[in-house]
């Protein structure tokens, strides 16, 4: 399975263009923010000190959990070709087992997943320094390598349940458009979930990525929320942690960390079993 996972992931950082449209989402929500997202939260919270660094740091958590949904569907794209090109047939020829194959694809776009993350998450970084904010102390970078472990082994269960039923490049890459398209405003970063109708709330608040995106929201602003909002009343901190995806709230329950942790873990098990079922029952 290893040297399966070698080839796989050589294949993948091969080809440019995958690499490149993997991380279109990512580029597309940096090109946004820097343009006027940014500037337009900041203006809204002008009376606050410290804004562009809590922004920032608000960004930059909703950035990692996309990128962890959108790199690990350009990996797959490695699985999809080889259907398409019948070298599928070849492999399963060959005297690598079935279940060595499979786990090569999965373990390969968990790899390339949390290698692409670890890259958005040192150049972003470096983006917050630049602009007056602060590197990630030593206990906080450590959750959020945790975070990123998790949220990549949920997101590609899910992103491979999905792909388990293309056979052809052209619905992978539809299928890719749309997810890509989608994905910012499911986690709250092209629009903040407060804004939105209750309805849409529930469906976000529903998909897995969004707790990937809360949990690393918590974590990664922590401190710039305890320095921006010293000294005002906790009535205020909570309702702008809900209205931006922070926290999360089903009616008058609150979703702890541990919650969100759970569903990541429950979801990422679920989507691995309904894809092996997937896998299996077309092999038949």
């Amino acid at each position: 399975m290893i040297n399966f996972t070698k080839r796989n992931l050589l294949v993948f950082f091969k080809d440019k263009a995958s690499v490149f449209f993997s991380l279109l989402s990512a580029f597309i929500i940096i090109g946004l923010y820097a343009l006027f997202l940014g500037d337009v939260w900041t203006e809204s919270l002008s009376d606050l000190t410290g804004v562009r660094y809590l922004m920032d740091s608000w960004i930059v958590a909703g950035l990692l959990a996309v990128t962890s949904v959108t790199t690990t569907m350009g990996a797959f794209g490695t699985m999809v070709d080889d259907k398409k090109k019948k070298i599928i047939k070849d492999i399963h020829s060959s005297p690598i087992p079935r279940a060595s194959i499979a786990g090569g694809y999965i373990f390969s776009a968990f790899v390339i997943g949390v290698i692409m993350c670890l890259v958005t998450l040192v150049l972003a970084e470096i983006y917050i320094v630049a602009n007056g904010g602060a590197l990630l102390g030593g206990v906080t970078l450590v959750k959020v390598l945790g975070l990123i472990l998790l949220s990549t082994f949920s997101n590609t269960t899910m992103v491979l349940f999905v792909v388990s039923f293309f056979n052809s490049s052209n619905a992978f890459a539809t299928a890719s458009t749309i997810i890509g398209t989608i994905i910012g405003f499911l986690t709250g970063i092209y629009i903040p979930i407060g804004s939105l109708p209750e309805a849409v709330q529930w469906v976000i608040k529903v998909f897995p990525p969004s707790h990937s995106a809360a949990l690393l929201r918590q974590v990664m602003m922590a401190d710039p929320l305890a320095a921006t909002f010293a000294g005002i009343p906790a009535e205020y901190l909570t309702e702008f942690k809900e209205t931006m995806g922070v926290t999360f709230r089903f009616g008058n329950t609150a979703i702890t960390p541990a919650i969100s942790v759970l569903i990541l873990v429950g979801s990422g098990l679920l989507f691995l079993g309904l894809s092996i079922l997937s896998l299996s029952r077309k092999k038949k």
